[in-house]
């Protein structure tokens, strides 16, 4: 089995990983194991739809239009 090292982790994630540990009664290294687990193995959802539009019927024909516009600068202030 693999080892991992994360340094510089913030102490508010520590506690906050602590505490849902505690909450799931494990230790905070098989809390930390899962979480990436589940991570590792949740579908991409742009993948998933390319998967999904390849299963239908027709679906190479359909056009889909160059992007030639340009994202608008947000003004916040």
């Amino acid at each position: 089995m693999a080892s991992i090292v994360v340094r510089g982790l913030d102490e508010s994630v520590k506690q906050s990983l602590a505490k849902r540990a505690k909450e799931h009664g494990r230790s905070m290294e098989a809390e930390v194991r899962e979480i990436l687990t589940r991570a590792s193995l949740r579908p991409h959802i742009g993948l998933a739809l390319l998967e999904a539009a390849r299963a239908a019927d027709g679906v190479e024909e359909l056009m889909i239009p160059e992007r030639v516009d340009e994202a608008r600068k947000v003004d916040f202030g």
